[in-house]
């Protein structure tokens, strides 16, 4: 079948359902992914103004590539399957555009060459990509996971083995998935004495993206690893609290129901959007993007969002707390009346992030 997005119109094989198929893999539900990606490769050109080549390392279809050399990216499209490679071409003839085509797996060629953005966005785990994106990329790497259920700990095991972390499954589930991310690439990039701090990332629609920016020397490296830490959580009240360091120090019971505690970590506890960023992102998403309003509507959240390292869900404290849940504008008023920083957040209608540890938001936000 055919897919129009944004200024390209490509081939596709047609599955049932989001993904699946033993057919290339497309998966339409990532629009929205894509377009925010084309938003965010204009505005970074605009940033870096020396960048110009881009590899689209787990190619599939090619529509993501096909879109980055639509922008006037010199763009590598990589697929190990031959139906994949001969598909990317087919598109990028059929948008009358040039890209060169490599039927190779995506680690020899990132290891064997180097891009100034490397995009991975495979089926699943970045991880086994990890190493050889960190080294493929002279300046900004973006990565998707679609594993969510092992990043935010539904699938515990299974997430400590991908992501060398320990996540735990809360009602933060979303952003501890992201923050797991993050921490698992913060940590191969240090490897390499490479910075990669994040000034993209958004949790949706059943996946995890970021858009990480690389600095070289082992000093900034050792800053990125000093924003990586543990967050304790409490399952009975929601209060939770959080750690620098890689090694986990936490209290012994809740300070305000005295329940057992959850540890997660390491996790990155630093900002995962760059506010300027995420406005000149903003500036370049266009009427010709399928998904236009709604990736407006997300990026004027993420750069609203205050920096703390977890959120709340206003309905979840509110059954706690045998109370009605009210809307949620009227919620995050009370909160700033009372003097604290406040936000919505992109996880959710109903949750929001603060300063306020869980007694307070209960107090300042009684009727």
């Amino acid at each position: 079948m055919r897919v129009s997005e944004g200024r390209v119109t490509v081939t596709v094989p047609e599955q049932p359902e989001a993904g699946k198929g033993a057919d290339v893999f497309f998966n339409p539900v990532q629009e929205l992914n894509r377009d925010i990606t084309v938003a965010a490769l204009r505005a970074y050109r605009e940033r870096t103004p020396r960048v110009s080549t881009y590899l689209d390392a787990t190619a599939a279809s090619g529509i993501r590539g096909v879109r980055a050399a639509a922008n006037d990216w010199e763009t590598t499209l990589c697929d190990i399957d031959d139906d994949a490679t001969a598909l990317c071409e087919q598109n990028l003839e059929r948008n009358d555009l040039a890209a060169s085509v490599r039927r190779s797996d995506a680690n020899v060629l990132m290891h064997s060459e180097a891009f100034d953005v490397v995009d991975v966005d495979p089926f699943g785990t970045p991880i086994p990509f990890a190493d050889a994106a960190v080294q493929g990329t002279k300046h900004l790497l973006c990565v998707t996971a679609t594993d969510t259920a092992p990043l935010c700990g539904a699938h515990f095991e299974s997430g400590v083995r991908s992501y060398g972390a320990v996540p735990r499954n809360t009602e933060f589930h979303a952003e501890m998935g992201m923050r797991v991310l993050l921490s698992a690439m913060v940590r191969t990039a240090a490897r390499y004495d490479i910075a990669a701090r994040p000034i993209l990332s958004h949790a949706t629609k059943h996946y995890a993206r970021t858009y990480l920016e690389f600095d070289h020397g082992a000093k900034v490296a050792n800053d990125c690893i000093d924003e990586l830490g543990y967050v304790h959580h409490c399952q009975h009240c929601l209060w939770r609290d959080h750690d620098y360091g890689l090694i986990a120090d936490p209290p012994e019971d809740c300070p305000v129901c005295d329940k057992h505690l959850q540890t997660a970590g390491p996790i990155w506890l630093g900002r995962t959007c760059d506010p300027g960023f995420v406005d000149a992102v903003t500036e370049h998403v266009t009427e010709e993007m399928g998904t236009a309003d709604e990736a407006k509507e997300l990026l004027a959240t993420l750069g609203a969002e205050i920096d703390t390292p977890t959120h709340y869900d206003q309905h979840r404290l509110c059954k706690r707390w045998g109370r009605g849940a009210e809307a949620m504008d009227e919620f995050i008023e009370k909160l700033s009346d009372a003097g604290y920083a406040a936000s919505r957040t992109h996880y959710g209608g109903t949750t929001f992030k603060t300063d306020a540890d869980v007694v307070e938001i209960r107090e300042s936000t009684a009727e």
